[in-house]
């Protein structure tokens, strides 16, 4: 057994992947230090670009080489060309991308000379993608799929029956649960991964976040609601893999951050990417781990997405054996098991 996700149950060349999630512009504006309540200070450089986790992560997993498309809404003002001519240049699939009257939505973004950023969200044609326009995407795009995306920047009604329509379609479900919400508990069953960062684990789990261990600690609330695989991501401090069979942590690759905005977004869309491709779990975290690093290290959202060259290159460099506790190896999936480990495998967990 070499490790490879086991895709055995998907035929007819479904490798593809589906991003049901929101579309903004986002206008970032980048200080040496954000201002205090109240206060004006002089910034260095504003962009305007397209954004959105639903975006952001499409274009992720088609830089990586995966066939992708989007679900989503956009506005049917003047940022309507700027976001739809972005996605179409990358080569995602928009024939569910539909344009509604009103305002396209837009992310307002402060980057501090650390890189590190608060966002306030303006959801806007986000807001109304509904029920009935996922299911009839899913529908038409799960044949040729084996992948689904999201994330909670549009309504979570719409975002949780995308889960259960991606899960009853036979695709790997994977939520990055941004911004963090609280959603019903029987839904994290049809969830087969989920990536928080490690403030969205503390505030969905109750479990302060803040190393690998406490990280393993908040991962069990998930399993113990169902999902199958826990991947918490911890900026420096890498990413914690959990399963029911144990805990691994993927070591960070070192970089200096410049803008950390898209590293998330980055990692979703080279996970998903990676494992509708058929790589092993663990060579899909590694890879989602270099396109993340390589993310903070330009500024941007979109921009600042690496294509599968740069990602290979980093993957590929030579590196330090990586420090893990015993836990989940390579894997296979099946729809109805998850992610099953074996202990056989001598894959690294280090790029």
């Amino acid at each position: 057994m070499n490790g490879s996700v086991e895709m055995s149950h998907l035929i007819g060349g479904r490798g593809g992947v589906i991003v049901v999630g929101s579309v903004t512009v986002d206008v970032t504006t980048f200080s040496r230090r954000l201002p205090l309540r109240g206060e004006t200070i002089l910034g260095d450089d504003v962009t305007l670009v397209l954004g959105g986790k639903g975006a952001n992560q499409a274009v992720a997993a088609a830089r990586a080489g995966a066939p992708c498309a989007l679900i989503g809404c956009v506005g049917s003002d003047a940022f309507q060309s700027l976001v739809l001519d972005g996605l179409r240049a990358e080569g995602i699939v928009l024939d569910h991308v539909r344009v509604m009257p009103g305002a396209t939505g837009v992310a307002q973004i402060r980057v501090d000379a650390s890189g590190e950023n608060d966002i306030v969200i303006v959801p806007k044609a986000n807001a109304l993608l509904d029920l009935d326009h996922v299911s009839e995407a899913i529908h038409d795009l799960a044949p040729t799929s084996s992948v689904m995306l999201t994330q909670l920047e549009v309504p979570l009604p719409t975002a949780i029956h995308a889960i259960r329509r991606a899960r009853a379609a036979g695709l790997i479900v994977i939520l990055d649960p941004a911004p963090a919400a609280t959603l019903p508990d029987e839904i994290w069953a049809s969830i087969d991964i989920v990536t928080p960062n490690e403030t969205e684990a503390s505030n969905i789990t109750g479990f302060t976040v803040s190393d690998p261990e406490s990280a393993a600690q908040a991962a069990r609330w998930f399993l113990d609601r169902g999902t199958q695989t826990v991947i918490i991501t911890l900026a420096a401090a890498g990413a914690v893999l959990t399963t029911a069979d144990g805990s691994r942590t993927f070591e960070a690759l070192r970089v200096e951050a410049i803008d950390t905005t898209a590293a998330g977004d980055a990692f979703a869309g080279y996970l998903g990417a990676a494992l509708a491709a058929g790589d092993s779990l663990e060579t899909s975290i590694i890879r989602a781990v270099a396109a993340g690093a390589i993310a903070v290290t330009r500024r941007g959202a979109s921009s600042s997405l690496p294509l599968r060259a740069a990602v290979d290159a980093l993957v590929n460099r030579p590196a330090a054996p990586a420090h893990s506790s015993p836990g989940p190896p390579a894997a296979s999936w099946s729809p109805t098991l998850g992610f099953q480990f074996r202990p056989d495998s001598t894959e690294s967990t280090t790029p």
